[in-house]
């Protein structure tokens, strides 16, 4: 069951689009369910909503999937470089961008003190940490990764496919905490013609892994030969990168 809304997202004074999915037996029970929080919600569900056509097919999985969830997909800015502005933590020069104000930070302390607060008012969740995931692809990916990081007492697994690393992965590595909650799954995927030099995006993804199992948490990695950039691919990872998070 699926449900479309504007919310206020006030640390840029706009109006925000959500896709929310909901089991379809959500309004016949009193059941709690565990909360997913997805970037790019308008590529999740439906082709007739995603950017290029092509959804991840994210409600047909889940609707036979064994474990009943509440996704909260956010839509992007979808002006100029506002995407990528929002789902970037730090303010960067990029060859391929240019200049990069970063406001991912605003973005995520807005899904953590206000959305997820709104989130577990409106519909019957289990609000604790163990029970809230945070995942996406791309930037999406880079910032689910961010998310579960810095803040990790109130999120407690991440997807992060094709995670976008390359772009500020030294001033990451530095924001690393050293008391990651063990209590915490990260999955992360790469595919291998996504990149013309692919061996040092999967490198970025193994030195990641490395800190994840120093800090005696769960990590999945999954490098899928031949693997491109784009909806398609991260459609097929729906039962893994699920499975990961909550098997």
């Amino acid at each position: 069951m699926l449900e479309k809304y504007d919310v206020y997202l006030r640390p840029f004074n706009c109006q925000r689009t959500l896709h929310i999915y909901l089991p379809n037996d959500y309004y016949q029970s009193d059941e709690r369910y565990p909360v997913v929080y997805m970037f790019d919600g308008h590529n999740l569900f439906l082709d007739s909503d995603a950017t290029y056509g092509k959804s991840w097919g994210l409600a047909e999985f889940l609707n036979h999937y064994d474990k009943k969830l509440i996704i909260v997909g956010i839509e992007c800015n979808h002006e100029g470089n506002e995407r990528l502005s929002e789902y970037c933590p730090y303010s960067l020069n990029s060859c391929y961008f240019g200049r990069v104000q970063g406001k991912g930070i605003q973005t995520l302390d807005w899904l953590v003190y206000e959305l997820k607060p709104m989130i577990d008012q409106k519909y019957r969740t289990y609000p604790f940490r163990e029970c809230t995931a945070i995942a996406g692809s791309s930037m999406g990916g880079l910032m689910a990764f961010y998310g579960v990081i810095k803040y990790n007492q109130y999120i407690s697994k991440a997807a992060c496919l094709s995670p976008a690393f390359g772009l500020c992965k030294k001033r990451l590595e530095r924001d690393l905490p050293q008391n990651l909650n063990p209590d915490t799954r990260i999955y992360m995927s790469l595919g291998t013609e996504e990149f013309k030099r692919p061996q040092r995006f999967i490198k970025n993804i193994q030195e990641f892994n490395d800190y994840i199992v120093s800090q005696g948490a769960t990590s999945y990695i999954n490098i899928i030969p031949g693997g491109h950039h784009n909806e398609t691919e991260w459609e097929k990872q729906n039962e893994l990168y699920m499975n990961a998070m909550w098997k």
